[in-house]
């Protein structure tokens, strides 16, 4: 599935800023026997997890996150930029290599059960300052984040090594 995976991922040159390549997942998603073969991969490694959420973390985490949740039969919670969500919510801020941004979750996405079980999935983790905020939020409002998920992570980067010393972490491919 490795190759398969690679060969549909497309990957953009100085985008969004000189000297950065993006990995863009989008063409994955164009190919509907990969993007099946992706979810239903994720679903064997949860389905005996008894999941009762998978956060996506915004925005291409999404793309992810709520077709696994469907596929769990779990529920799906976003982990929105600040100022995304219209309800009661929490917000971490978190670092990035150029300032500060925050997200954000609803206090009550958990339906108030204490100790839910939860998977977070985003398409990459690179230095994992996301996906750090997004694991304390989910410990916030009362979740057990069972694992972090990313389809790419960018070993280079050191995010995943961070996370794993507080959940632990699947990359499907490290680039």
């Amino acid at each position: 599935m490795r190759n398969e995976l690679l060969s549909n991922i497309r990957c953009v040159q100085d985008y969004p800023k000189e000297g950065v390549l993006f990995r863009d997942i989008t063409t994955l998603l164009h190919e509907g026997k990969v993007f099946r073969d992706l979810i239903n991969y994720l679903k064997e490694r949860y389905e005996n997890e008894q999941i009762d959420f998978v956060v996506g973390l915004e925005s291409r985490g999404f793309m992810l996150s709520a077709p696994l949740a469907y596929a769990l039969g779990a529920g799906f919670v976003p982990i929105r930029k600040k100022g995304k969500l219209p309800y009661a919510k929490v917000s971490k801020t978190y670092t990035l290599e150029y300032g500060e941004d925050a997200i954000e979750i609803h206090l009550d996405a958990f339906k108030k059960k204490e100790g839910a079980r939860v998977v977070l999935v985003d398409d990459l983790i690179a230095t994992g300052g996301t996906a750090w905020a997004g694991v304390e939020l989910i410990e916030e409002i009362g979740g057990k984040c069972i694992e972090a998920c990313f389809l790419l992570d960018l070993v280079d980067f050191g995010g995943s090594s961070k996370l794993k010393t507080k959940t632990k972490v699947h990359s499907i491919l490290e680039l």
